[in-house]
């Protein structure tokens, strides 16, 4: 597997090995020692997979405390994914870096904790899974909203389709430090 940092290094792109003939394909979407020798601490505690249409967004999420780092992935479809620093006091503090993540090409994108998390769906539908480091606790979720001025996030798409509970999120710039995550150095 390849494993390239983003524009911020602790976000991590990984092209898994793909081997394939004329029946199909077979990768490994995980392998705990692999992984961790690449730098993707565990362990993965909870997996979890959602369905989405075109134009729909999910995020951006977060949990404090108990933050959770993700391993995600696109089983079907396409989609734009979105990792932002919330870590306050760390030098890439409200920076985003992104990638294009396909059934295609099986990459996948490693999220560390102190992160917020979300993604838009390029294609007709899309199936997006993705392992976590700690349990969803619903008492400590926190988000941003995708269109944060501050952060200015390009997204692909100029009207998407957003839950309620997305479209209330504070911008980040007035989330209290104090419930963000810490960066550690």
């Amino acid at each position: 597997m390849k494993v390239t940092p983003l524009g911020i290094p602790e976000v991590l792109l990984i092209e898994p090995k793909v081997f394939g003939d004329a029946r199909g394909y077979f990768l490994e979407t995980f392998h705990a020692q692999r992984y961790a020798e690449a730098g993707i601490p565990g362990p993965f505690v909870q997996d979890n997979m959602s369905r989405s249409g075109h134009g729909i967004l999910r995020g951006l999420h977060l949990q404090n405390p108990r933050p959770q780092g993700k391993l995600v992935q696109v089983v079907e479809g396409e989609v734009f994914d979105v990792a932002v620093d919330v870590r306050v006091g760390s030098p890439s503090f409200g920076q985003w870096v992104s990638a294009i993540l396909s059934a295609h090409d099986h990459r996948q994108l490693y999220i560390p904790t102190g992160f917020a998390h979300g993604f838009c769906v390029l294609s007709e539908h899309a199936l997006f899974a993705y392992k976590c480091t700690d349990v969803y606790l619903p008492q400590h979720e926190m988000g941003v909203p995708w269109n944060d001025p501050d952060l200015a996030i390009h997204w692909p798409v100029d009207k998407p389709v957003v839950s309620e509970k997305d479209g209330r999120f504070a911008p980040l710039s007035c989330i209290d430090p104090a419930k963000l995550p810490q960066y550690k150095g």
